[in-house]
């Protein structure tokens, strides 16, 4: 199978979607890598590492979609690319379809076959391949949440960790999945105060065991939400629901309630956010003001630290996209019920109940588009 791997375009995005020693395993199984030129720079790997691994470099992502069976990306496709997509080209790659009409129909004009890193699942529900870039996220949000808390960023002044005689700062985590636990333990290794709501009581008990009296944890429910919002100084959002759209769990009208100057970090932007005043930012403007609250909703968060992202992501994908070129995708798909949970879009139809649902499509089973 021909693989392409074109740069990232998406504004301020560093990472790429494989390393040389993803290159040499895909080459060493009989197929060929195509890079586009300076795909692997934002990730501090040059073409002629890629290159002693034996891929081929393209200069052109033009050249790249047209040759390649499999694309491998790290973020979706932009407008800009949807041209290039052809009929039962396979588009490997964070998707987030639930907050994207826009890119659902153009998968669906286009009869691409697309998987979704953010999908693919564990019969127990673990997320394999999203799972590292949650761990980064979910660090990153408190680092970042405390920078903005700083007087000089336009937040209220607080040290998370207060000093001697002056008390923390509070933290309220949203979700104690692998974004929240993350968070929590990059705001107790600060000292914050930290509060963690969360609905599944078994999840409550491990988090219990795993952090102790470090941290409070305590049934999400929108009194609990209400009660704790108004003393908070940073608010992380870090509730998931696979493929489907975050739910706005933070009204309008909550804002009134916390403290002028708070921040609040929506890592749950990428699949629409959990706040109904979150919108995705970037990098370049990575922070608005809304009632009095800093939003902060980058929609590309390990990003910002694109080495260690780019190896822990291609650590998770490279074995699945292994066995979609090796055993081609309809057949990779068919025998592994966990890979069949990331197929998104296949032959014009979407294949997710979740994306089908959120966007009103009609839902085909996986099964039905592979036969």
């Amino acid at each position: 199978m021909i693989i392409g791997v074109p740069k990232e375009i998406k504004e301020h995005e560093y990472r790429v979607a494989i390393v040389p020693a993803g290159v040499r395993a895909l080459l060493q199984a009989g197929h060929k890598v195509y890079i586009e030129s300076e795909a692997g720079k934002g990730s501090g790997i040059p073409d002629t590492e890629f290159q002693k691994a034996g891929a081929t470099i393209l200069s052109s992502k033009e050249e790249i979609f047209s040759q390649a069976e499999l694309i491998i990306k790290v973020k979706e496709p932009l407008p800009e690319e949807y041209p290039l997509l052809k009929k039962n080209q396979i588009i490997y790659a964070f998707l987030h379809l639930a907050a994207s009409l826009e890119l659902t129909k153009a998968l669906i004009e286009r009869e691409v076959i697309a998987i979704a890193y953010e999908t693919v699942q564990l019969d127990d529900g673990f997320l394999p391949l999203l799972t590292p870039m949650s761990e980064i996220a979910g660090r990153l949000s408190v680092q970042k949440g405390a920078r903005y808390l700083e007087k000089e960023e336009g937040g209220r002044g607080v040290l998370l960790g207060g000093v001697p005689g002056v008390e923390p700062g509070k933290v309220l985590i949203i979700g104690g999945g692998v974004v929240g636990t993350n968070a929590a333990k990059i705001a107790i290794g600060h000292g914050a105060d930290t509060t963690l709501l969360e609905l599944d009581l078994e999840r409550m008990a491990y988090l219990d065991d795993l952090f102790g009296n470090r941290i409070k944890t305590l049934m999400s429910n929108h009194d609990n939400l209400i009660a704790h919002l108004g003393e908070a100084d940073l608010i992380i959002g870090a509730v998931l629901i696979p493929g489907a759209k975050a739910p706005q769990l933070i009204t309008r009208e909550m804002l009134f309630l916390m403290r002028k100057g708070s921040v609040f970090v929506d890592v749950a932007i990428d699949q629409g956010g959990c706040a109904e005043s979150s919108r995705p930012t970037s990098f370049k403007n990575p922070v608005y003001t809304c009632e009095g609250i800093i939003h902060y909703c980058v929609t590309n968060m390990p990003s910002a630290v694109a080495r260690t992202s780019t190896y822990a992501l291609t650590n998770a994908t490279l074995p699945y996209a292994l066995q979609i070129a090796n055993k081609g995708v309809k057949k990779a798909l068919a025998e592994n019920q966990v890979l069949v949970r990331g197929l998104n879009v296949m032959g014009g139809k979407v294949t997710h109940q979740a994306i089908a649902q959120d966007l009103g499509y009609k839902y085909y089973p996986p099964s039905s588009v592979l036969t």
